[in-house]
C-alpha cells in the first residue's frame, strides 16, 4: 500500500509540474521577442506618463503572481493540476501585459530610454524563468533557500521600474548611462595610477611560483622607456575621464528631449561615450609588462579616435553652446598632444 501510495504521489506531482514546464517555453519564447523584436509606433497619441503607470501596474500584478506561484509549490497541500494550470496561465498572463506595455515605447522616445526599459523588462521575464525552473527542480511542498531567493529576484526585479529615468525622459537616461560609463573609467584610471606607483612591481599581489620562476623576472617590471610611453598613455585616460566629466555636465545642463532632433543627439552622444570604457580597458591592460609598444599605440589610438568623435558629437549637437566650446578644443588639444608622444614614443618599433 505504501508503495502505490508513493507512486500516486509521485504520478500527481508529474501531473502538477507539468503546467510548469509549459509555462517555462512560454516564457523563454517571450523573453527572445523582447531581446530582439522592435517596439512600433502607435497609432494613438504615445504619452509618457500614462506608459510609466501601465508598466508600474502590470509588474505590481507580475510580482504577486510570481509569489502565488511560489507559495503554491511550498508547502502542502499540493495543488492540482487544474490549479497549477490556472496559476501558470495568470503568470503567463502577467508577463505578457508587462511585454506589451514595453512595446508601447516608441523609437521616437529615444533608443536610449527604449534600452533602459527593455532590460529592466528582459531581467524580469529572466527572473520568472529561474523562478520557474527552480521549481521544477526542487521537492515538491518545501520552500528551498534557491527558491526563496528566486522570488526575491522577481520582486527586485519588478521594483527597479520605481528608478527607471523619468523627468526630462531620454536626457536623464543617457545621463543615467554617462555616469556608469564615468565610473567604469574612474576605476580603470585609478587601479592603473596604483600600479605606475614608482618602482612599485605592477604584479605584486601574484604570489611566487615556483614553475612561473622568481619574482625577479623581468618580463613582470616596467623600464625607463616603458615608463615615459606610459605616461602619455595616463594622459589619454584622464582625458577620457575629463571627457566624460564635461559631457555628463552639458548634458545635464543642457540636453533636452523636446523634439525628436534633439532625442537623437542625446542617443548619439550615448553610443559614442559607451565606446569610451572598453576602449580605456583595452589601453589599460596592453600597458602592463611585458610591454608590446606597438599594441600600446594602436590600443591609444583607437582611444583617442573614439575622444575626437565624442567631443565632435558633441560640439555641434545641443547640448554645448558656445559658452562650452572652450572645453572641446581644449580637450580635443589635449588627446592631439598625448596621442602625438605616443606615435614620437613608437617610431622606432615601426
Amino acid at each position: 500500500l505504501e508503495g502505490a501510495g508513493a507512486a500516486v504521489g509521485a504520478s500527481a506531482a508529474m501531473e502538477a509540474k507539468e503546467p510548469l514546464r509549459e509555462l517555462r517555453d512560454a516564457l523563454r519564447a517571450v523573453l527572445a521577442r523582447v531581446r530582439e523584436g522592435e517596439p512600433g509606433e502607435g497609432r494613438e497619441p504615445f504619452e509618457l506618463p500614462r506608459f510609466w503607470d501601465a508598466l508600474g501596474q502590470t509588474l505590481k500584478v507580475m510580482s504577486q503572481e510570481a509569489t502565488k506561484l511560489s507559495l503554491a509549490f511550498s508547502r502542502p497541500p499540493l495543488a492540482s493540476a487544474e490549479e497549477c494550470r490556472k496559476l501558470s496561465e495568470d503568470v503567463q498572463n502577467a508577463i505578457l501585459a508587462v511585454a506589451t506595455v514595453y512595446y508601447w515605447l516608441p523609437k521616437g522616445q529615444g533608443t536610449t530610454l527604449r534600452k533602459i526599459v527593455r532590460d529592466a523588462t528582459t531581467e524580469v521575464v529572466e527572473g520568472m524563468i529561474q523562478l520557474t525552473e527552480t521549481i521544477l527542480s526542487a521537492p515538491l511542498e518545501s520552500l528551498s533557500q534557491d527558491q526563496f531567493i528566486s522570488t526575491g529576484g522577481v520582486w527586485e526585479a519588478c521594483e527597479q521600474v520605481s528608478n527607471l529615468p523619468r523627468g526630462e525622459y531620454n536626457q536623464v537616461a543617457v545621463v543615467s548611462a554617462l555616469t556608469v560609463c564615468l565610473g567604469v573609467v574612474k576605476d580603470a584610471l585609478e587601479e592603473m595610477e596604483h600600479a605606475l606607483v614608482e618602482g612599485q612591481d605592477p604584479y605584486s599581489d601574484i604570489m611566487e611560483d615556483e614553475e612561473l620562476g622568481l619574482r625577479g623576472n623581468r618580463d613582470t617590471y616596467w623600464s625607463e622607456a616603458d615608463r615615459k610611453l606610459l605616461s602619455s598613455c595616463m594622459g589619454l585616460m584622464k582625458a577620457s575621464k575629463a571627457c566624460l566629466k564635461k559631457v555628463l555636465s552639458v548634458v545635464k545642463a543642457y540636453g533636452k528631449a523636446d523634439c525628436p532632433e534633439h532625442i537623437a543627439q542625446l542617443d548619439d552622444l550615448a553610443d559614442i561615450a559607451h565606446e569610451i570604457s572598453p576602449s580605456v580597458d583595452e589601453l589599460a591592460l596592453s600597458m602592463y609588462p611585458p610591454v608590446n609598444q606597438l599594441a600600446v599605440r594602436l590600443h591609444a589610438a583607437k582611444l583617442a579616435s573614439v575622444l575626437k568623435k565624442v567631443l565632435e558629437i558633441t560640439k555641434t549637437s545641443h547640448v554645448c553652446p558656445p559658452s562650452e566650446e572652450g572645453w572641446v578644443q581644449f580637450l580635443t588639444g589635449a588627446v592631439d598632444h598625448n596621442m602625438n608622444k605616443i606615435k614620437n614614443f613608437t617610431q622606432g618599433q615601426l
